[in-house]
């Protein structure tokens, strides 16, 4: 990741590169998290997936009302079904409630760092449309981890403010 800014043009520049060692980060819920999902899931957007009665698969997505789109929050999948289809249909299902419900579009969050997911989201029909270089703290682009804001365009393009 690169900026570049003068008074005329700014610059980001994201690029795919080798890694001499592999990158691993351990995601964790805080109890903050935790509360915030327990008042989205009620919303309807929120959908899990299943081999029995085990947790295999979440999505905790939000209606975010005034711009008519959807944001998911979380999006998980066991590590030992990964590969399964499980996450696509996981997505493909909030696609489809989505469009149900006239969204026109779904949001999400994601690190540069995390290849993996940035390559699924994309398969599912997101694109990059935005670049935070300090979301997580001001040393983001020093540290080599800055948000990557994707957006799946679906239903209605948009609405008439009058």
């Amino acid at each position: 990741m690169t900026k570049i800014e003068n008074e005329e043009r700014t610059t980001i520049d994201i690029q795919l590169v080798e890694l001499e060692a592999p990158y691993h980060k351990e995601y964790t819920d805080s109890e903050d998290d935790l509360e915030l999902y327990s008042k989205i899931v009620p919303m309807g957007y929120s959908l899990g997936a299943y081999i029995g009665t085990r947790l295999i698969g979440v999505v905790i997505a939000e209606e975010i009302k005034w711009n008519n789109t959807v944001l998911i929050w979380h999006f998980q999948v066991s590590e030992d079904c990964r590969r399964m289809h499980v996450g696509k249909q996981l997505m493909d299902e909030l696609v489809r409630l989505a469009e149900g419900n006239g969204i026109r579009a779904i949001n999400l969050e994601t690190q540069n760092t995390n290849v993996n997911a940035i390559r699924f989201y994309r398969k599912c029909g997101f694109e990059i449309e935005g670049i935070d270089l300090s979301h997580y703290t001001n040393d983001d682009v020093v540290d080599g981890e800055v948000a990557i804001f994707m957006k799946r365009k679906i239903g209605q393009t948009g609405q008439e403010f009058k």
